[in-house]
This record gives C-alpha cells, structure tokens and sequence, in this order.
C-alpha cells in the first residue's frame, strides 16, 4: 500500500517522490499512485510561497509548474507535466495494466483521451476559473467564451459516457488514466460556474469515480484536506487559490509585459 501518514516516512533513495499541491493536476498522479499501490513520498509544494519557482524544483521542472515526479529507483528520473507523469507511470509501474491496457487500439484510445483532457478540459477550464474567480475587471465576453467551450466540452464527454461506464477501452470500457485525469477537474466543475447537473452521464460517471477508497485517498494529498468539500458546502467560500494566481499575473506582467 501507499504511504498515507504525512509526513510521509523517509525513502532511503528509492520509490516515487511526488511534489505536488491540491490542484486538479496534483490530485492525478497522487490519486493513480494510490490506485497503484506503491510506495511513495509527498513533497508538499507552498504555492503561494512560490516554491514551485524555488531553483530546487525548476531543476525537476524547468517550467515551474506542479505537479513533478523523481523516480528514485530510477537514477531519480524526473518527470514533468501530469499527463507525461501518469503515462511515465503506466509503462514503469502498472505492468499489469490494471489502470491501462495491453491492446493498441485500446491503448491509442486511452492516450486520446488523456490528451483531450490534457489539451482541452484542462486549459479551457483553467480559464474559465480565472474569469469566473479571479480577473481584477468583470469581463463578460471572458466568461461566457470559456464557460461556454467548457460546456462543449463535457458535452463531448456525456457523449462518450451515454452507453459506456469509462472514457476508453471496449465497451463498456475500463478505469484507467483517462478517467483519473480527467475526473479531478470534472468535479471542480462548480468552481468555474459550470452546472454539472446539465450532464447527468458525466456526473454519474464522476460520482462513481469519487467512491472509490484510492481516489478518496488521492484528494487528501498533500496536506489531509480535501478543499472541494468546503466549497460543496458554501459555494461562495473563501478562494484558497487565488492569492497565488494574481500575484502570479503580476510577476508575468513584470517579466514578461510589454
């Protein structure tokens, strides 16, 4: 089983270090290490401490972004980038291919998927959070642009969950890295003003997912607190993110503006 307690115990130069924040990017890799099972170490990452731009962290990702991985059975290989992680994971780790699978076609699917994910879902919901959530000026053309792509988008995955139980394989199709990724931003849907109820498959689906004991406890990685659960609670709670988001905005501004 996977190291549980934080802090986590001392790996003596072996297994998986995982250095992450409670984002929907963190919470994949840590949910897929719990459905694996293995052994592994969290490095708590203090966003708003900017740590993720410490000179020790962009030495395992250059672009300054969690989550990362170092695979210290693996002359600490370090790898970047959630979707590269969970695929890094598959061929090392699930030789099994309990959460992947052996078929090519089938795999090309799962692959599809998890870049769909990667590429759409994840960007696209992104923005829509910083326009709902975070931008200093409303902007209505922002908003309905983003929340309005993110619906399309889950009208996609509705689609694709009307007569199948999981994203990829045979139908009715198998859990796997597909799903994780993209079931840890389906369920901030609430967050970037998405009604989910409007797609009662992919709600299922995600519901179905949540019961799961790995990917409960996958959500409370790093730091014990699933920050969901406030927000199901009072919708208008207090943003635990978006301190570091503008001041983030201000550093790109000043680096990088014209």
């Amino acid at each position: 089983m996977a190291s549980q307690t934080h802090p986590n115990p001392p790996l003596a130069m072996s297994g998986i270090e995982l250095l992450t924040s409670a984002t929907p990017n963190g919470q994949k890799i840590s949910i897929f290490l719990e459905e694996l099972g293995i052994p592994y170490k969290t490095t708590p990452i203090n966003l708003g401490a900017d740590e993720q731009k410490s000179a020790s962290f962009l030495s395992k990702n250059p672009n300054g972004r969690i989550p990362a991985i170092v695979d210290h059975s693996r002359n600490d290989f370090a790898v970047f980038e959630s979707g590269a992680i969970l695929l890094y994971l598959v061929e090392h780790y699930d030789k099994e291919k309990r959460f992947s699978f052996d078929d090519a076609d089938e795999t090309s699917e799962m692959i599809q998927w998890l870049f769909f994910q990667n590429t759409g879902i994840g960007p696209m919901q992104g923005q829509a959070n910083h326009f709902h959530r975070y931008a200093p000026t409303k902007i209505q053309y922002g908003i309905d642009r983003y929340q309005n792509e993110c619906r399309r988008l889950y009208s996609v995955l509705e689609s694709r969950l009307s007569d199948r139980d999981f994203l990829a394989g045979k139908a009715p199709g198998k859990y796997s890295i597909a799903d994780i990724s993209t079931f840890t931003w389906v369920r901030w849907a609430a967050w970037a003003g998405i009604d989910l109820s409007k797609f009662p498959k992919l709600e299922s689906w995600m519901q179905g997912v949540e019961e799961r004991g790995a990917v409960q406890r996958g959500l409370l990685v790093p730091d014990g607190e699933d920050q969901i659960v406030r927000l199901r609670r009072d919708p208008d709670v207090e943003d635990p993110f978006k301190g570091w988001v503008m001041k983030g905005q201000d550093e790109l501004k000043g680096k990088h503006g014209n």
